[in-house]
């Protein structure tokens, strides 16, 4: 073992605070400094990335950085403590600590020469700010596996994704007591989570009068740190076979507390340490000691949609795709590129991710702006496979099965804490997902009584529990996406829709789109999708899109600078929102077998559609297109069982174009209906442009309707 010469690390330490620079040149550990005297940060984070940079260094000091941690950060603070400059803005003394302080250095004098070692007062109580070092942002983060007992004391980084935290406690870090004898103040360090505390005064004045003063705790004077237990738990790709994930409590302080949630998956760098048992446990743990990981800094993979920075660069990017006149497609078709087919599918999904903004009104009544949907379809129409790929792509997403999780599993559990013995709450899948997604595949294949737990999410976005003497409710602002199998596995035409989708109606109305994916044979269809397959199955990739689709991080960036604006409907749009409900509703009244319970959830189903695609062109109007396309994507997701009802009722596609055309026209009582009109009545049913063009020629043929040459209005010639 070297001698390690701590002062020479002193001196080294000074001497990088103080002269490195960062890329601009500008004194980076200086200019922090000066923020930490002005109040105005209490974190000074030492990045081993600048030790590496730093010419002045040798390697083997930072070796002994990243394998004697716990005792740098001392040597480090040493450092800070000497070079703190003096503060140069004025800021409020409130804090105890400040007056303390004065205080106290008017009482040192008369132990300035530190002749009583327990009235000499700890470097610790004289700091307001912490020191922490963060690993090398290079280089894969270990497993929990990896991390081995030649690792204690070392700095590790791992990642994993956080299943529980407790609540943030004050820890005691230096204990100050006062002698009712000799008046004089003692200070006690504590390094562990327990300590026994001093009852008979130490200090010389006390021993030479012969005295035992009594001490009494000052908790104002003493320093707490804030602290926060959490529970990490290795990612289910990094588990071998066979074997089940394993978990290490990590341990966050000060201004690192409150920085993960259960649910996250984060980066951890921090220092691998034992703990030994304490109180009864050490009795019946004997030797075997515990291992906890002290956590230095924190990364999220993914981040929350309200804290995205944007670079100038990634700004740029957006604003350039938003000036895409082809944006929401272009959008949808990069979900999930490798699945075939979906289009009106992923664009449903892609405004799933955008949503619409809560609304809360004057007096306290909130309406919800996340979308639901619900995906029935036959078996190996990908719905899981889009599922998995929505979870990936939202900055929080929680997948959940049928089968797999009950009424409690996905609400709130009342459990014993470990640690307190109390009762406590544990969210469930909806509450761990509140403001992201929550998935749950098989949905039709729950029990009944657990499915009642999801109604009030759904709607009234809360969990309410009366549960073991806790009554409260908690927030669940979840979008629910949901995929199903029909009722007796595959649809089966020749029964009614109701039949087939056996849910109850409560549950149905409170999903926005209900989308129904039947699996047809179609020889075209089939072909196209053959190929697309064993491309993917060969490359790896999926075909070329004609352009290039963007990444997961580019998608959430995009989404989370839409999230932004919060687009009203005008004035002159609300007679024609209210017509289309209406017309709707008259539908659903004429048709024998109704496809779905159209109620005024339907209508605010449409409402936050047209908002979220006027999100998407960070627009701050609705505008009457993001309305019909809203109106579309309703009639689409119904669309093939439409195409059942005309195979049945014997009309052709030209045919139903025509009697579209002619009744809409005769409702309005007009003679002249225009293309946009009629591409808007035909589209909402289903059918192509295409299609529509060769009608009109074939009717305009008959002399049923004259064209206009150039914009292709209709006029009807028979009254």
């Amino acid at each position: 073992m070297k001698n390690l010469d701590f002062a020479a690390d002193k001196a080294l330490a000074k001497d990088f605070l103080n002269n490195f620079a960062d890329a601009n040149g500008e004194p980076k550990y200086l200019t922090l400094l000066q923020d930490v005297a002005n109040r105005r940060t209490r974190s000074v984070q030492i990045e081993l990335d600048d030790l590496f940079n730093y010419k002045d260094l040798d390697e083997e000091f930072l070796q002994r950085v990243t394998e004697n941690t716990r005792r740098y950060i001392s040597i480090f603070a040493e450092a800070v403590d000497e070079l703190m400059p003096e503060p140069t803005e004025l800021f409020s003394a409130e804090d105890d600590h400040d007056i303390l302080m004065t205080q106290r250095a008017e009482d040192m004098t008369d132990n300035a020469d530190n002749s009583d070692p327990f009235r000499r007062m700890p470097p610790d109580i004289k700091r307001f700010f912490e020191v922490y070092i963060k690993a090398f942002s290079k280089g894969t983060p270990l497993t929990i596996r990896q991390v081995k007992a030649s690792n204690i004391g070392q700095l590790v980084k791992i990642s994993g994704i956080v299943t529980r935290c407790s609540d943030v406690k004050p820890l005691m870090q230096v204990a100050v007591y006062t002698c009712e004898e000799c008046g004089f103040e003692i200070y006690q360090e504590v390094t562990a989570r327990v300590f026994m505390p001093l009852y008979e005064c130490p200090s010389v004045r006390c021993k030479t009068n012969n005295t035992k003063g009594n001490l009494i705790l000052q908790l104002r004077a003493s320093k707490f740190l804030k602290f926060q237990e959490a529970k990490i738990q290795e990612l289910s790709e990094h588990v071998p076979k066979g074997h089940i994930p394993r978990s290490l409590t990590v341990h966050l302080r000060g201004e690192l507390t409150r920085k993960v949630a259960p649910g996250d998956v984060v980066e951890l760098s921090g220092i691998f340490l034992p703990i030994p048992y304490t109180g009864f446990r050490a009795m019946r743990a004997g030797l075997i000691a515990d291992t906890y990981l002290e956590i230095m800094s924190v990364t999220h993979f993914k981040k929350k949609y309200e804290d995205y920075e944007l670079s100038e660069d990634e700004q740029k990017q957006i604003e350039g795709l938003a000036e895409d006149g082809d944006i929401y497609n272009k959008l949808a078709r990069s979900l999930a590129p490798e699945i075939f087919g979906h289009e009106d599918v992923k664009k449903a999904l892609l405004l799933l991710l955008v949503g619409a903004p809560h609304r809360k009104l004057s007096d306290g009544m909130k309406i919800r702006g996340d979308l639901h949907i619900c995906l029935m379809g036959d078996p190996g129409v990908a719905k899981s496979q889009l599922l998995k790929h929505i979870i990936n792509v939202a900055p929080r997403g929680v997948y959940t099965t049928g089968r797999g999780s009950s009424g409690v599993g996905l609400t709130a559990a009342v459990q014993r804490d470990p640690v307190t013995n109390e009762m406590i709450l544990e969210g469930g899948a909806l509450v761990l997902a509140d403001m992201g997604i929550c998935a749950i595949d098989e949905f039709d294949k729950m029990e009944e009584s657990d499915r009642t737990a999801i109604h009030e999410v759904m709607e009234q976005q809360t969990v309410s529990i009366a549960k073991a003497g806790i009554t409260t409710s908690l927030n669940a602002r979840t979008a629910v996406l949901a995929a199903a199998n029909p009722a007796w596995g595959r649809y089966d035409l020749r029964r009614s829709p109701a039949e087939n989708i056996n849910l109850p109606p409560a549950l149905l109305s409170r999903f926005d789109l209900l989308w129904l994916i039947l699996d047809k044979a179609d020889m075209d269809t089939d072909l196209e999708m053959a190929r697309h397959v064993v491309h993917v199955h060969q490359n790896l990739e999926s075909p070329s899109l004609g352009f290039t689709p963007l990444e997961p991080s580019v998608l959430r960036a995009y989404i989370s600078t839409a999230r932004r604006t919060s687009p009203s409907v005008p004035r002159e749009l609300e007679e024609y929102i209210a017509t289309a409900y209406s017309s709707i509703r008259q539908e659903e009244a004429k048709s024998s077998a109704p496809h779905s319970y159209t109620t005024v959830r339907t209508l605010l189903s449409i409402l936050r559609i047209s908002i979220a695609l006027a999100r998407l062109r960070f627009s701050a109007a609705v505008a009457q297109s993001d309305v019909d396309e809203a109106l579309r994507l309703m009639q689409m997701s119904k669309f093939s069982l439409y195409s059942e009802d005309r195979q049945r009722s014997g009309l052709d596609a030209i045919s139903d174009i025509y009697s579209i055309l002619r009744d809409e026209a005769a409702r309005s009582n007009r003679l002249d209906v225009s293309y946009a009109h009629a591409l808007n009545w035909i589209s909402r049913k289903g059918y192509s442009e295409a299609q529509l063009k060769e009608c009109l020629e074939e009717y305009a043929s008959l002399n049923v309707w004259q064209i206009h040459p150039n914009t292709f209005d209709i006029r009807f010639i028979d009254a």
